[in-house]
């Protein structure tokens, strides 16, 4: 490699885990951060108040105010100056800066009639769909525009003298933001999470904060969101503090006995005088589950006295030693223990900050011919890929949303994630800490080259080293990221530009983190080339199960030419497929290309779900499956995709609206991919006690018009072996082959009734499943994930209803029109039925019902305390309803 890893700089930038101590969700609510019990007293020296509530919005579909982000480029720029090292900080211009001048940065204006939300907001998932002049690609939802958000921010007087800063998780996208009629900065990228400097430019009392934000018609390859789609924090600090992502911990040696736990503090000194402080930092036990902290203190780091400059920052190193230590490691085969560290700073014996970091004592090994071990332990990467978006509410960030997401995601078995193709919410990785996921932590989707008209390549030079600084000081406290992408699918990756880009990005990867390798998703860069050069883990998008039809493998040249290095499928698979709908004849094939009469109808724009059908480039699981086992020094894929997203409805990318990859579909039903990556990655489902051994039969069983035709069934199951039984008679005993979770029986012919299967293994009966035949539609029913849910206006409970008949057994092919109603203190903020081809608004109280299934996602109101009462009614058939509690 060009650059060698060395040992970290403290000068070289740094990470924090800012995190608030509580649970999740008050991390969203609008409360002070406090020490918890056990920690030294501090009260209020650090405060970080969310403010998420309370903004005013308007969206315009032409330019209202004669702005755009090269009208202000000048003043955005000094923003990232805290994350430029490699070249000249950009300096603001003197002047009036531009907007001033625009009446919506004025207290003067009058937005009483702009609409009232709260954020985290995405104001284009209301819809409606077909918005003019966007792609499907992206969602066909109005993303474009201008949005202008105002708010009063009220600063109390015993601020005044303090350090005031701005923090926005994620704004979308080409950011711009005004206080009291003063531009003070922006991001363009609208995945990073950045800060703003308010101290100036406060008054005590009433401020009026303006933001900006300026979508284009085509940015995105997938559906983006739009607005301040993530959470907004307001940061009151003495002007000497430790610095935004001002703490960098990692393990260099751990071992069950002990572990070396090195820091660095990066200290700011706002002031115009030279400051010195004392520096401490103790560890406690933190407990994800319930966001507390043990009250007794583990180990304490040696205190340190630094002299800071005026207006300028200091960092220092210390090193302690963890005896015994309770390790972070993926579940289900090691635990997801949690320290937290809290630094704090002492001015004349007085504390004058305080600030915590969550972290994790792990170690990481990367061996070309074993892949990845945590703490000595192998880990097989059974990914996935995952988009940004919660489905019918969109891009706003939602923790249930995510958390539920997840959750399906581990109950298949999944162990990591890709962040695809740009960083995360920063609660996600919170979760996947929490949670025991690996993460692939990425961002670019482009460099220089653009793959679209409008996207990121716009950007690159002006923005890159300080959009890949920022995110990884962010995010690299997070034990649960294992490795960096600096790119998905790179245009110039074949290139000798492209190959010295990727070497001035591995150069500043390696400054701000030398413990972690770096990856990227290659689609047709060679081993030997460049780029490849450059990646310490070469990921394989397609190229490793061979694309399409084709078996040939780019793991037997990597390998070769790359005996030291670690290599993954970064996407695998891309089969696609609509819940519940399946077409015939079926494939005698283990992987077919889908296409008009090869797994797609499209007139109805659905896709087989025997999942055996892919788009051109991909392959089903099937086929990658055999093809991972094939090469065993591979470490494992991340599937294309884990859940359906918004956007990219390939095969049918003029006439639906979200995709067909997923594996759970778009309102979190399962397709029955899912329970083939079950019988894979979870073949025993022991350590997950709600579940057990698993065999599950498909088609469904209900066929009116295919009396006497042949109607292949399939059965997904680890077992060793399978019988099937059509009406209680056998259609023969299978046995389960190599690489192999499927088993077919082609030559069926449907009669109604009943399946049933029963599998073996060790010659023993293991698991069983039965499917039947549905009667005609009788009545609803209804079920919810949770029936208790926390009344901040932020929880949220979602809410299933089936179509079925007398017996209760779910009508497959139902389309039933089904309206929603609620009472009590929550609302129904969307509905969905999983159906990428359903253009119905997602605010729709009515929903038809697809494959028999529809979904309505409930939100508790702010304070409210007591029962809900969720109803779903149809024309014909018999009502349901559920009631929850929210407290």
């Amino acid at each position: 490699m060009l650059f060698a890893r060395t040992v970290y700089n403290a000068c070289g930038l740094l990470l924090s885990g800012v995190v608030l101590l509580g649970s999740l969700h008050a991390a969203e609510a609008s409360i002070v951060r406090k020490p918890p019990h056990g920690y030294p007293s501090a009260e209020a020296v650090r405060e970080r108040v969310s403010v998420n509530a309370g903004w005013r919005f308007s969206r315009f579909t032409s330019n209202p105010d004669s702005l755009s982000y090269q009208t202000m480029k000048q003043w955005i720029l000094p923003t990232g100056n805290d994350f430029i090292i490699n070249g000249a900080k950009r300096q603001r211009p003197t002047g009036t800066a531009p907007g001033s001048d625009v009446a919506y940065v004025k207290a003067s204006f009058d937005d009483s009639k702009w609409e009232t939300v709260n954020v985290p907001h995405d104001w284009a998932i209301k819809g409606p769909f077909h918005a003019p002049s966007i792609p499907n690609s992206m969602g066909a939802l109005p993303i474009n525009g201008v949005g202008w958000y105002r708010r009063n921010l009220t600063i109390e007087s015993s601020d005044i003298g303090k350090s005031i800063f701005l923090d926005i998780d994620g704004a979308m996208s080409n950011s711009a933001v005004w206080i009291n009629g003063q531009l003070l900065g922006g991001w363009p990228y609208g995945y990073n999470s950045f800060r703003l400097d308010l101290t100036p430019y406060v008054n005590a009392g009433e401020n009026i904060l303006a933001i900006r934000i300026d979508n284009p018609l085509n940015f995105s390859r997938w559906y983006p969101g739009a607005g301040l789609y993530r959470n907004i924090w307001l940061i009151k600090v003495d002007q000497t503090h430790v610095g935004q992502y001002g703490t960098f911990i990692t393990t260099p040696v751990v071992s069950a006995k002990s572990a070396d736990v090195h820091l660095t503090v990066e200290v700011e000194n706002k002031k115009n005088v030279s400051r010195q402080v004392e520096v401490n930092t103790d560890v406690y036990v933190f407990d994800a589950e319930t966001g507390q902290a043990g009250a007794e203190i583990i180990v304490s780091f040696p205190k340190a006295t630094l002299s800071v400059a005026a207006s300028s920052k200091q960092s220092i190193n210390s090193s302690v030693t963890v005896t015994n230590p309770r390790l972070w490691g993926p579940k289900p085969s090691q635990e997801t223990n949690m320290y937290v560290a809290v630094t704090s700073l002492l001015a004349d014996g007085t504390v004058i900050d305080t600030y915590e970091t969550r972290f994790g004592i792990r170690s990481i090994s990367y061996d070309a011919n074993t892949g990845i071990s945590v703490n000595g332990q192998r880990v097989y990467i059974q990914g996935t890929n995952n988009h940004h978006d919660h489905g019918s509410i969109g891009a706003g960030f939602n923790l249930r949303a995510a958390e539920r997401q997840l959750e399906l995601l581990q109950e298949m078995g999944c162990n990591a994630l890709r962040m695809s193709h740009n960083p995360p919410a920063p609660e996600i990785l919170d979760l996947a800490d929490r949670l025991g996921f690996l993460v692939l932590d990425e961002i670019f989707d482009v460099w220089k080259q653009g793959k679209i008209t409008d996207d990121y390549h716009v950007y690159f030079d002006e923005w890159h080293e300080q959009d890949l600084r920022t995110f990884m000081r962010r995010d690299r406290n997070h034990p649960s990221v294992i490795t960096w992408s600096f790119g998905n699918e790179i245009v110039e990756q074949s290139s000798s530009s492209g190959g010295a880009t990727a070497r001035e990005l591995y150069g500043i990867i390696v400054q701000e983190d030398p413990t972690r390798k770096l990856s990227a998703g290659i689609n047709n860069a060679q081993a030997g080339s460049e780029f490849a050069n450059a990646v310490e883990i070469p990921g394989m998008n397609y190229q490793g199960e061979g694309r399409g039809t084709s078996f040939s493998s780019a793991f037997p040249s990597y390998h070769s030419t790359y005996p030291a290095k670690v290599l993954w499928s970064t996407e695998s698979s891309s089969g696609v497929s609509s819940r519940g709908t399946f077409l015939f004849p079926v494939t005698s094939a283990n992987s077919t290309t889908v296409g008009t009469g090869s797994g797609q109808d499209s007139t109805k724009l659905i896709v087989s779900a025997y999942e055996l059908y892919a788009v051109s480039w991909g392959s089903s699981p099937d086929k990658v499956f055999g093809m991972l086992d094939k090469y065993p020094y591979v470490a494992g894929e991340f599937v294309w995709t884990g859940w359906d997203y918004i956007g990219e409805p390939t095969p049918f990318d003029t006439q639906a609206r979200s995709s067909y990859f997923g594996i759970i579909d778009l309102a979190g039903f399962k397709k029955d991919r899912f329970y083939l990556y079950q019988a894979r990655w979870r073949p025993d489902l022991s350590w997950l006690t709600d579940f057990y051994p698993m065999a599950h039969i498909l088609p469904h069983w209900t066929w009116p018009s295919r009396v006497g035709q042949v109607t292949p069934v399939h059965v997904f199951s680890g077992a060793d072996e399978a019988e099937l039984f059509v009406n209680g008679k056998s259609a023969g005993r299978l046995q389960r082959k190599a690489s192999n979770y499927r088993f077919r029986w082609d030559s069926v012919t449907y009669q109604p009734g009943e399946l049933h299967v029963v599998t073996y293994k060790n010659g023993v009966e293991w698991a069983q499943d039965t499917v039947k035949t549905a009667g005609q539609a009788a009545g609803l029913s209804i079920t919810a994930d949770r029936t208790a849910i926390s009344g901040d206006g932020l929880d949220l409970s979602f809410i299933t209803v089936a179509v079925v008949d007398a017996s209760g057994t779910t009508v497959p092919e139902a389309s039933t029109a089904i309206t929603f109603s609620i009472s009590g203190p929550a609302v129904i903020v969307s509905t969905d039925n999983g159906n990428p081809a359903d253009f119905t608004a997602f605010p729709s109280l009515t929903r038809n019902a697809y494959s028999g299934l529809a979904l309505a996602v409930v939100r508790s109101e702010p304070g409210g305390t007591g029962q809900i009462t969720v109803r779903a009614q149809a024309s014909g058939l018999q009502a349901a309803e559920v009631v929850l509690t929210a407290a």
